[in-house]
């Protein structure tokens, strides 16, 4: 790979999360505030997400693998993107809003595949080139949510121009796109059945009684996740953090440091503790956010945060490292898309749905929030998952160390980190 090819799949990584990091870490706040939503409305917006997770495999398994080049359908999908954030930030009302973000998401999920595709297609060794180039990615989700914080849109009711700085980023990779790499479909003429494009050709391994415990785990602690996305802001800001938006990212922080760490905790703890280290912490993330604020509780805040790096590479990371040793080289990439599916699109289908109901039954006067209970519900929700997992689970056959080829399959799902 030259360093020209280098510097722009790195830039192209940079854009791609730095837009969806403009917009959907403050999306409750602007919702809640603006658009005088509710915790049901909010819910129902964040379900966009499993919503686009659904629909992705379609469009990259039937167009982008088939008909046309991933660089030229990542630039048209970012482009229409542009005018979708544009058009949601004249929005007046939830009711106007809804079908933009709706057809935003559903377009803008898929380019996270397309991405990784264009990158991996010009590496000649994907385990050692692929992570500095998405590392990249990640600091475009960091880069969003600090400028934001430094411009004081949250405490200045400005939220608005979130989805615009978006929408010009968007706008700067869609043009950009066409300068990447020609690659051009792989599966050109071949046909696959809708099966295969939702990775249900891996449903097999649900016969494993550990996996499948696995399986349903990932599921169920996807529900509590769906109250962090969703409620984490509106909170942070609700109880007089400021820049909250930019003390958020030091959850990807966080959760970059630990990823560079995984190989050593997997080697030295294996899948079951790994699992249940990330599901502990979930549990008490959810436990500080319930019982920080104020003066002497803002160092709970700040710990609940920092905890994302945990939950997410301890269960998800490791989740995906399983799966990939035990699925086979015939199931390697159904048995990715399989567990996706399950987890961003059903776990995160129910847990968006529930939370924004909890947030409307904890509404107290004057638009305040009973916000102990409010992540109580989730953090209860994990040690339920936790204790049923450390019960049923049982890890007979080891999965062995991520190697290199390992790191290099699990990269696709890395993707999705933020």
């Amino acid at each position: 790979m030259t360093s020209t090819i280098r510097v722009k799949l790195s830039l192209m990584m940079f854009l791609e999360f730095f837009i969806w990091g403009a917009w959907f870490v403050t999306l409750g706040t602007y919702l809640l505030r603006n658009l005088g939503a509710s915790g049901t409305q909010v819910g129902v917006a964040f379900l966009t997400q499993s919503i686009g997770a659904i629909v992705a495999p379609f469009i990259v398994g039937l167009i982008a693998d088939r008909f046309f080049s991933a660089q030229k359908i990542l630039g048209v999908l970012h482009l229409a993107g542009a005018v979708l954030l544009w058009r949601a930030s004249q929005a007046p009302d939830f009711g106007s809003f809804y079908p933009s973000i709706l057809t935003y998401m559903i377009l803008y999920m898929p380019t996270l595949a397309l991405v990784n595709s264009i990158a991996f297609r010009q590496m000649q060794n994907p385990q050692k080139e692929f992570a500095p180039i998405r590392v990249l990615g990640t600091l475009g989700w960091i880069v969003a949510g600090l400028t934001i914080g430094w411009l004081n849109w949250e405490q200045s009711n400005s939220l608005q121009l979130t989805f615009l700085m978006a929408a010009g980023a968007s706008a700067l990779l869609g043009v950009f796109s066409f300068t990447l790499p020609a690659t051009p479909p792989v599966k050109k003429g071949q046909s696959s059945s809708v099966g295969s494009l939702l990775g249900l050709d891996a449903i097999g391994m649900l016969k494993n009684r550990s996996y499948l415990t696995f399986f349903l785990a990932s599921i169920a602690i996807c529900i509590p996740l769906a109250f962090y996305y969703g409620f984490t802001n509106p909170f942070l800001n609700e109880v007089g953090m400021k820049a909250a938006a930019g003390v958020q990212s030091l959850g990807q922080v966080s959760e970059l440091l630990f990823m560079l760490a995984i190989p050593l905790f997997f080697s030295k703890l294996g899948v079951k503790k790994m699992l249940a280290i990330g599901m502990a912490a979930w549990v008490l993330r959810y436990v500080c956010f319930a019982y920080g604020g104020g003066e002497n509780g803002y160092w709970l805040l700040i710990a609940g945060i920092v905890l994302h790096g945990i939950c997410y590479d301890f269960f998800f990371v490791t989740g995906q490292i399983y799966t990939d040793n035990l699925a086979g080289e015939q199931f390697k990439s159904s048995a990715q898309g399989f567990i996706t599916l399950a987890t961003y699109g059903v776990g995160m289908l129910i847990g968006t749905l529930l939370s924004g109901r909890i947030f409307d039954q904890y509404q107290l006067a004057a638009g305040a929030h009973d916000w102990r209970m409010i992540w109580l519900i989730p953090a209860g929700i994990a040690a339920a998952v936790l204790l049923l997992f450390l019960l049923l689970f049982k890890e007979r056959n080891p999965a062995p160390a991520p190697t290199e080829t390992t790191g290099a399959n699990a990269a696709p799902r890395l993707a999705n980190a933020n």
